[in-house]
């Protein structure tokens, strides 16, 4: 049975990765480097995403790379994770429905002494898979309209390396080095009056960025978790073409040009947590996320980049009354997210809200589950260039725990 499971959960996720390319729809992907994505292993989706003051002892936790000095000794942990989203796009004249499979992410990690750990994952950090027609956009200092089509795909990876180490019973500290790399291609028709320019280009992004972070025990139910994820500049380059047909005639203006484009960069993130657990049973987790992305001085020709603001609170509960019944192992979770958005777009926000709920199912008398969360959110509003969207998402995450280096004992 339980090899079934394993198995089949693999397989699952294994589909599910094949789909990675088009991870995200999402309109607002047309901007930066697209949709900054929401990778979480474990439990963590069921819980709104929070979880900044959890150990690493049953699962990997991405959010923080202190709780990796709470790994177990000689456990080695492998998780994988994959999603299917239905949104529904709603804009003032018209909605639409679209279904999408993405790839999560894929992780693995183990001890390096009793008192730390080091782990290694794959995920995306971004999506930008976007499709958009006929968009009327005001011309600067004038009256008239000029109209926007653009259809666009890719974004960045995100391959990281961290290492956590606890200093006696309370306190550990982590540091996660991300090595960030992809491209995103796009092309964008302008309509102005009856002068069509087409403008086509693909631009590669890499670079790194720093994360450190900690966990404290004050007692052995209360633990607090500070996390800074250091600014990060990311180079940029292009190959781009450029045509522009008037009267019938096209003009090439630019083809195969290959240039240096300003860089992308990626904020100073502050972020706090708490984990609180009640009568061993039921546990509370809170976080708080400041981005500043006004220090970025970015902007975007459709919108500006602006200081966010993100809320996570996650329960978990579990009876573990009997232990030889299934469900008193079982582990019940719920949770909210809150963020005001890192997009102003005529100046509005594009702000995201969601719940969640999910089951932690453990593999008979192992460490290994698997974890099955579903979630309903809104992101945007509508109003005038603004779409507002409405999705479903179903998170599979499989955390794998096997005990190595262990010599078998005989009576």
């Amino acid at each position: 049975m339980k090899n079934n499971i394993i198995y089949l959960s693999c397989f699952i996720l294994m589909s599910l990765t094949s789909f990675s390319q088009s991870i995200s729809s999402s309109p607002y992907s047309l901007y930066g480097v697209g949709s900054v994505y929401d990778s979480d292993f474990g439990i963590l989706p069921a819980i709104g995403s929070s979880g900044m003051a959890l150990p690493s002892d049953t699962f990997i936790n991405n959010l923080n790379p202190a709780s990796l000095g709470f790994v177990s000794l000689n456990h080695f942990m492998f998780d994988i994770g994959g999603k299917a989203i239905a949104t529904t796009y709603q804009s003032s004249l018209r909605s639409e429905k679209r279904n999408n499979f993405q790839f999560s992410h894929m992780a693995f990690a183990f001890p390096v002494t009793k008192n730390s750990g080091f782990s290694l994952a794959l995920r995306p950090y971004s999506s930008g898979a976007f499709k958009i027609s006929n968009l009327a956009l005001p011309m600067e200092n004038s009256q008239e309209y000029y109209y926007l089509t653009a259809v666009g795909s890719g974004g960045l990876n995100n391959f990281d390396f961290s290492y956590g180490y606890r200093f006696g019973k309370k306190l550990s500290l982590g540091f996660t080095g991300s090595v960030l790399f992809g491209n995103v291609s796009d092309e964008r028709n302008f309509l102005i009056q009856n002068t069509l320019t087409t403008v086509a280009k693909k631009t590669d992004y890499k670079g790194f960025r720093a994360t450190l972070g900690a966990q404290y025990k004050i007692d052995s139910t209360f633990t607090i978790a500070p996390v800074i994820k250091l600014p990060a500049q990311i180079k940029a380059s292009k190959v781009q073409n450029v045509q522009v047909i008037a009267d019938e005639i096209t003009t090439t203006i630019q083809s195969n040009v290959a240039s240096d484009v300003d860089d992308y960069y990626m904020p100073l993130e502050i972020g706090a947590g708490f984990s609180k657990r009640f009568k061993n049973n039921l546990n509370m987790t809170f976080d708080y996320e400041k981005s500043f992305w006004n220090n970025t001085n970015q902007s975007e020709l459709y919108g500006n980049f602006v200081n966010q603001d993100r809320f996570a609170l996650g329960f978990t509960y579990s009876a573990k009354k009997d232990i030889r019944r299934y469900w008193d192992h079982v582990q019940y979770a719920m949770g909210a997210n809150f963020d005001n958005g890192y997009l102003e777009v005529d100046g509005k926000r594009v702000n995201n809200a969601s719940v969640s709920i999910g089951l932690s199912l453990p593999i008979e008398n192992t460490l290994t589950t698997l974890n099955i969360s579903y979630s309903y959110g809104q992101k945007g509003r509508i109003a005038n260039d603004l779409i507002k969207e409405n999705y479903h998402k179903l998170s599979l995450n499989l955390s794998l725990d096997g005990i190595w280096f262990v010599k078998r004992k005989f009576e």
